[in-house]
């Protein structure tokens, strides 16, 4: 994705919360694939549970770490997860669903797409 759009965006994931964290929500599908995460209690142990996301994911873009008060995630309403496009001012020009079950990263493919056209002389 970087290649396709690095002409009009810049992307970097956030990570957030734990959505389905060992000591509170847990779904079948974590414990099952051994992603048995808890709750982190300082931001040393929230890097740690990203650092885990990176290596466990395909994810290749830079990834920063909301602080443990949610100062990124509470404006967005971005837990248990959601994607997002935001303009250089901060706007949302494209907000997901909740995740799991709306979590579209297609979408958001659509959108940079779309707004690259847009862009174009």
């Amino acid at each position: 994705m970087r290649d396709e759009f690095g002409d009009i965006a810049n992307f970097l994931v956030v990570y957030v919360r734990e959505a389905h964290a060992s000591d509170e929500w847990v779904m079948e599908s974590n414990t099952k694939a051994g992603v048995l995460i808890a709750q982190p209690r300082s931001i040393e142990e929230r890097r740690a549970a990203a650092a885990f996301f990176v290596a466990g994911s395909k994810v290749t873009l830079p990834v920063v770490v909301d602080g443990l008060d949610d100062g990124a995630s509470i404006p967005y309403g971005a837990w248990p997860e959601r994607l997002y496009v935001l303009d250089e001012e901060g706007r949302i020009l494209y907000r997901g669903g909740p995740g799991p079950f709306e979590f579209k990263p297609e979408e958001v493919v659509a959108v940079l797409r779309r707004l690259r056209e847009r862009a174009a002389p």
